[in-house]
């Protein structure tokens, strides 16, 4: 008998066969069914049989049948996020004080009660916690937002039909307003008809942050809360805000020229309003609520005093017949007054800020407390406005600055040239720039004028900062930090300080310096992450760089890039080099006195670093572990992890109850709760395993006719053109080579043909060759007992299961660049899984997750036939005298279709 998710999914599948049937009567929709069970025959037995059925369609038919099974597996990814929903919800009302739900935060504080930490140790813990998801617009999320809205609306009538009990009447409605849905989905383009505009990309952050988000993040600490009663018996009324949101969307100007200075004044601007607007929601909300009358229950004299003084400082606050008909309720007039208050942040000069709205929301908070009503205060409506307001303050979410290194050295040239410091920045070596650079930081005056007219790089740089500081006056949160990325020399640094200086944001006087904005480096290739801990070692003893380090604390970020360094070295060197920088960056900092913060660059695929957050952060090196946590959320990954409030809670609480858990004051700090540490020889093991697989994916990369074949195999010329987001796909402004082309849309054509190379390349020959040597016990150990090892195996493991070795085949029959490359791929396949099934003990891959398989085999044979369209529109496209405009509109719909099949793009 299917269970639950197979219903709901052949649930789904029904209502559309019914709606196409109707409304489609032309479709060859049979066809799909027919190739879709010969892809089902094992080791691609029938897959020649399905590309001639396929390859008899015309385009439009091709372009209405991709257009139907992309809905199909858009319908088959909300089934799973429902299913996902629904098991938690399951597991919860199974759930006890003794044995909590897995993964969740009250696993977590049950664990760290079991270790001996008392409620003080765990208020304390959790007072130092600070988790800092960030928001980034890279290209990896193909569906528009009137797609997304679309499909949270079937959603929610699944849940009302499976949870709601309802009548036949409320059934037939619910159905049909689904097949409407699916109609209209029907006739919506799912690629956008032009490229995305930077200001369209910050709405779609808003969507997320304004929507599940902000609907989420009170549903954790109210978790959180319950979870520390149920432990320890008692909770204080105010916890410590753990979470807030950073942004990179209208602020990450790297290699994307859509990104200016007034770009970046809208998208902080925008911000502002969206959450003004979501407070006074709010508000008016707990208006509505809070009807009581002084005449019913005591009213403390600090609410009155507030309201007179609010009366006095607003004239006209409150219209008198407002006023007359509140007399008797003072706690509407306050929250009346607050709701005015709110309106002035429209304005240049706002008379309210965030502290100031904190402070009249715990007055409100006392007042029902000294009024008698303290559930009131603290376990409900107000309670959650107050979480609100801790969280996403004015600002909704900080914004962070990021810039190419480079940009930020031909501004400062410009600068130099002008102010007549040197006429040739760029000629100097590295202590000549260190030395010329701490002597202009300082100086307190500025290199040039505002009026000074100055060239593209120099003026963006500038006038980007100068927005950033009019932020900052505004609302000190609403700005993050000054992310560099390709951070190679302590002169990158120091370059971007001497920008900030002349933008006023490190402002050297008579008492010090002062700064409003953290630096953070970014160590992307092989080569900086090797030599980022020495690069760190250097900035912390320099004499230039110190006052920004004892302006800003003595605390630095830190950001790690998992997408160009797996670009770079491929999967198994990428991972180890990162492992090894945390533990050497975080002794390098410790040793200096500097508290620092990782800021994870993470994208959605296993080759740039995805996979479980939660897995991720228990698999950290302890003596790298912080309460601290910065972490990038792309594309598609935003739209699964907060496309419903309940994955959102999931997700998030995953990554609160690791950070309990890996904190340096949780259990699994004790020698007793956690895995041994790898010796000395199990460190020079994993370099030697990284050396060997970055040996063999150069190898391929590096072939004379890698890239022809790459380009020919794969759709990376049409992805090049998809207008799915605003950035470039290369650096350069076009695909003209490896170096130059970016890891997203990089990873991105490789899922396509369903190849996943860079989640696995080269680790069967780094595996196969210890092997050889001396059998597989060794690695068999440090798999069982490293998390950091097992975790690169299984994230390689899973991706190895999403592989489809046959599909691949037929990609590369159209290369047309030789068999090698192809060959080579297939050897390499065959033997990493091989030396994986070994180091897991496994027969099969997958065996010890058989729901993700079975899922894995369950999208296979629908998936295999958008490919094979793909390949068919590949070939037609290849073709004298082809209707190129016709083809390379279906082939986006095609990349569309396996990248919901897929459910990632890069």
């Amino acid at each position: 008998m299917p269970d639950e998710h197979q219903q709901t999914v052949a649930y789904l599948e029904s209502l559309l066969d019914r709606v196409l049937e109707r409304e489609r009567p032309a479709l060859p929709w049979a066809v799909v069914g027919a190739a879709a069970g010969h892809c089902a025959k094992p080791g691609g037995a029938g897959l020649d049989d399905a590309a001639s059925l396929l390859g008899e369609l015309g385009n439009d038919e091709i372009g209405a049948l991709l257009a139907a099974l992309t809905l199909r597996f858009h319908l088959v990814n909300k089934a799973e996020q429902l299913t996902i929903a629904r098991i938690n919800r399951q597991r919860e009302r199974a759930a006890s004080p003794e044995a909590p739900r897995t993964e969740s935060i009250a696993d977590a504080i049950h664990r760290l009660k079991a270790s001996g930490r008392s409620l003080d140790d765990a208020l304390e813990l959790l007072g130092t916690l600070d988790i800092q998801p960030t928001l980034t617009a890279h290209p990896t999320e193909a569906r528009r937002r009137t797609i997304l809205r679309k499909q949270g609306q079937i959603a929610e009538r699944i849940t009302a039909l499976r949870e709601g009990d309802p009548t036949p009447t409320e059934r037939r409605q619910h159905e049909a307003r689904m097949e409407r849905l699916l109609l209209v989905l029907l006739g919506t383009d799912d690629v956008r008809s032009e490229r995305l505009q930077v200001i369209e990309e910050v709405r779609n952050g808003l969507y997320f942050l304004a929507g599940p988000i902000w609907e989420t993040i009170p549903t954790l600490y109210r978790d959180l809360r319950d979870a520390l009663r149920e432990a320890y018996g008692d909770c204080p009324d105010e916890l410590p805000t753990i979470i807030r949101y950073r942004s990179w969307i209208g602020g990450d100007r790297d290699g994307n020229p859509g990104v200016t200075p007034e770009v970046t004044r809208q998208t902080l601007a925008l911000m502002r309003d969206e959450v003004v607007r979501l407070h006074a929601a709010e508000l008016w909300e707990l208006r509505q609520h809070l009807s009581l009358s002084e005449r019913r229950v005591p009213i403390p004299a600090e609410l009155r005093e507030s309201i007179e003084a609010d009366l006095a400082s607003y004239p006209g606050l409150l219209d008198d017949h407002t006023l007359r008909h509140l007399t008797y309720e003072p706690f509407r007039i306050k929250i009346h007054a607050m709701l005015a208050k709110l309106a002035t942040l429209a304005t240049e000069a706002p008379a309210y800020d965030t502290d100031a709205y904190l402070a009249d929301l715990d007055l409100l908070s006392r007042s029902l407390a000294s009024a008698g009503l303290g559930s009131l205060a603290h376990d409900g409506m107000l309670d959650a406005l107050v979480i609100r307001a801790r969280t996403f303050g004015f600002h909704l979410a900080s914004l962070d600055i990021r810039q190419h290194s480079e940009r930020h050295e031909r501004a400062v040239e410009e600068l130099f040239r002008l102010a007549g410091v040197h006429d040739s920045y760029l000629s100097l070596d590295e202590p000549a720039r260190v030395e010329l650079l701490r002597a202009e930081l300082s100086h307190p005056r500025p290199l040039v004028s505002p009026e000074t007219a100055l060239h593209e790089h120099a003026a963006d740089a500038l006038e980007t900062f100068r927005v950033m500081r009019e932020g900052v006056r505004r609302d000190p949160r609403s700005v993050g930090s000054v992310i560099i990325s390709m951070t190679h020399d302590v002169s990158d640094m120091l370059e971007t300080l001497v920008l900030l200086k002349e933008a006023g944001l490190y402002r050297a006087g008579p008492d010090g310096v002062r700064s409003d904005a953290d630096l953070v480096p970014l160590f992307e290739t092989i080569d900086d992450l090797q030599r980022s801990p020495g690069l760190m070692r250097e900035m912390y003893t320099s004499d230039a760089y110190r006052p920004q380090l004892e302006a800003r604390g003595r605390f630095q970020e830190i950001m790690l890039g998992y997408s160009d360094s797996n670009k770079d070295g491929g999967y198994l060197m990428a991972n180890v080099s990162l492992h090894t920088a945390q533990s050497e960056l975080a002794r390098v900092s410790r040793e200096h006195d500097v508290g620092f913060r990782f800021f994870h660059g993470r994208g959605g695929t296993v080759g740039r670093g995805g996979g479980r957050a939660n897995r991720a952060i228990l698999a950290t090196p302890l003596e790298a572990r912080t309460p601290r946590l910065r972490m990038t959320e792309q594309g598609e990954v935003i739209s699964f992890r907060y496309a419903l409030p309940a994955i959102a809670r999931r997700h998030l609480e995953q990554i609160i109850g690791a950070m309990i858990l890996a904190s340096p004051s949780g259990p699994g700090a004790q020698p007793a709760e956690r895995a041994p540490d790898p010796s000395p020889e199990d460190d020079a093991l994993l370099r030697r395993l990284a050396e060997r697989g970055m040996a063999r994916y150069r190898q391929l990369v590096d072939h004379d006719r890698f890239w022809e074949w790459y380009t020919r195999a794969t759709p990376i010329e049409y992805i090049s053109h998809l207008p799915i987001a605003s950035r470039p796909v290369s650096r350069a402004g076009g695909v003209v080579g490896l170096d130059n082309l970016r890891a997203i849309p990089w990873v991105f054509a490789w899922t396509q043909i369903r190849a996943n190379v860079p989640g696995w390349f080269g680790v069967g020959a780094a595996l196969a060759e210890e092997i050889d040597a001396g059998g597989p016990e060794r690695l068999q150990t440090l798999y069982a007992q490293w998390p950091a090892f097992r975790a690169i195996v299984d994230n390689a493991e899973l991706e190895l299961a999403r592989t489809r070795p046959h599909i691949l085949e037929r990609y590369a029959r159209i290369a047309d660049a030789g068999d090698e490359i192809g060959t080579m791929i297939a050897e390499e396949l065959e033997r990493t899984i091989e030396s994986i099934r070994l180091v897991n003990r496994t027969e099969r891959l997958l065996d010890t997750r058989p729901v993700i398989r079975r899922t894995i085999d369950e999208r296979n044979p629908h998936a295999d036939v958008i490919n094979l369209l793909q390949l068919e529109l590949m070939r037609r496209a290849r073709t004298e005298g082809a209707d190129q405009e016709t083809l390379r509109a279906l082939l986006f719909l095609s990349i569309n279709g396996v990248a919901a099949a897929m459910q990632s793009t890069g």
